[in-house]
């Protein structure tokens, strides 16, 4: 949905989002970037969780007829094809319960973090092997993301979580707060 922020003109913005929570627009571009939590018991490693890009309105995620871009759902993606849905831009770890993001703005880290994604992952709840439980970077070249990888990790102790982040945000001064709520605390990511 997008409205006017005195709540009119109302519209459907984009469809096929099955539990986005995390959302930013792209510095540059302007564009709407979100995460994606895929479904749950489809096994262990499927669907993977998404980062989406929304540059206009009108888009369909797929859901719930298609995952991650190619995983035809098996209840109600039978008479459908993935190819009618708009993929994700990047795949992420399944059922790492890919939260809040955000772009990096700040000027304390290195320049290679300028623009780029930072992700909160709060951990899956329904796997064998747990996994998430960290705070990811999604590199982005011109635009397109070309890497995903662990940024800040720890709060998994083999099957057991002692953390569980939730949302990361920049502060002015450049360093990345990251809020856990399995902890009720907020860390404070810093570069010297």
């Amino acid at each position: 949905m997008r409205m006017e922020p005195d709540g009119s003109q109302l519209e459907i913005f984009a469809r096929g989002i099955r539990n986005t929570v995390g959302f930013d627009w792209d510095p540059n571009t302007k564009e709407l970037w979100f995460t994606d939590n895929g479904r749950d018991w489809l096994g262990d490693d499927l669907p993977p969780d998404e980062l989406n890009r929304a540059p206009e309105p009108g888009m369909h995620f797929g859901f719930p007829y298609c995952h991650a871009g190619d995983i035809p759902d098996p209840e109600f993606g039978k008479d459908r094809n993935c190819s009618e849905f708009t993929a994700p831009e990047m795949k992420l770890g399944p059922h790492v319960a890919a939260l809040g993001m955000t772009f990096y703005t700040g000027t304390m880290f290195p320049e290679e973090y300028r623009n780029q994604i930072f992700i909160a992952e709060h951990g899956s709840w329904n796997r064998k092997i747990p996994i998430g439980y960290r705070v990811t970077l999604v590199r982005l070249e011109n635009g397109t993301p070309v890497s995903y990888e662990p940024f800040a990790d720890g709060w998994l102790q083999g099957l057991a979580a002692w953390g569980r982040p939730v949302d990361v945000l920049v502060m002015p001064d450049g360093a990345l707060l990251v809020s856990d709520d399995k902890n009720n605390a907020i860390y404070r990511i810093s570069y010297s």
